[in-house]
């Protein structure tokens, strides 16, 4: 009973086999599945999706990388996709200061007013958060995201940032990058996490966890990244998937 709450499936990188990674991914214990659309083309192809599986959903919003591309209108069109009986919640929204696309100031602005739509309509946030802990916080505090809380997506923070994160009512989310052998501070992380709290991920066709690192990531390949979440809390791959399920269950109304 695995979720990957996040993927891209509509990514090119499976264009030529989409139905065959869905179907591994079922093979390999996944029922529920979070896709994320994220700019103008991404957005209507996950809906598209997750109205082809019942148990495919979508996210909808817009990625910092991009922001400089977000146009007037094009709030109102998420907020209007939002009513969608499959969208979930809005994202993946929030600062990337490793690419220089978009500036710091347009990503801010565009961050604050997807926080404000989410609080408006009652939906959790997915936050991509890239180099930019400090303002992703600050941020976050003054828009009152505590109100609708969300996913901190792949979290490679501290813990000291993960207690501020779930402070404010948010899910901490881990992929592929758990899995490697070095990554100590994702490991010393996901050990204190709350289990009521914990979410696990992909981000297919990124980040591929070990000992696949270096391919193309796949959504079923959480069952990687949860039979690592169950080695470093001391209990089974069953019970990581049900408590992980149940979780993003509860937090985004999944059926």
């Amino acid at each position: 009973m695995l979720t990957d709450s996040h993927t891209h499936l509509n990514a090119e990188q499976f264009n030529e086999d989409q139905d065959e990674v869905i179907q591994r991914a079922l093979d390999a214990g996944v029922t529920r599945i979070v896709n994320v659309g994220f700019n103008r083309e991404t957005i209507p192809s996950s809906i598209a999706l997750a109205e082809r599986y019942d148990f495919i959903y979508s996210t909808v919003g817009w990625h910092p990388v991009d922001a400089i591309d977000m146009r007037p209108g094009d709030l109102e069109w998420i907020e209007e996709l939002c009513k969608h009986e499959k969208v979930v919640a809005i994202g993946e929204i929030g600062l990337d200061y490793y690419w220089d696309k978009s500036p710091k100031d347009v990503q801010q602005r565009v961050f604050r007013e997807q926080i404000r739509l989410a609080r408006k309509l009652g939906m959790p946030i997915v936050i991509h958060n890239r180099d930019a802990h400090q303002d992703i916080l600050h941020i976050l505090k003054e828009e009152k995201a505590e109100e609708v809380g969300g996913i901190m997506h792949c979290f490679s923070g501290s813990w000291e940032t993960a207690k501020q994160c779930l402070d404010m009512n948010f899910h901490i989310s881990f992929g592929g990058p758990v899995t490697f052998k070095n990554a100590r501070q994702p490991k010393e992380v996901l050990a204190q996490v709350p289990l009521d709290r914990l979410l696990i991920e992909t981000d297919a066709p990124y980040l591929t966890p070990h000992p696949f690192r270096g391919k193309r990531n796949e959504t079923g390949y959480v069952r990687l990244v949860a039979e690592t979440a169950a080695e470093i809390r001391g209990v089974t791959l069953e019970e990581i998937a049900e408590i992980t399920t149940n979780n993003a269950i509860r937090l985004l109304g999944l059926k």
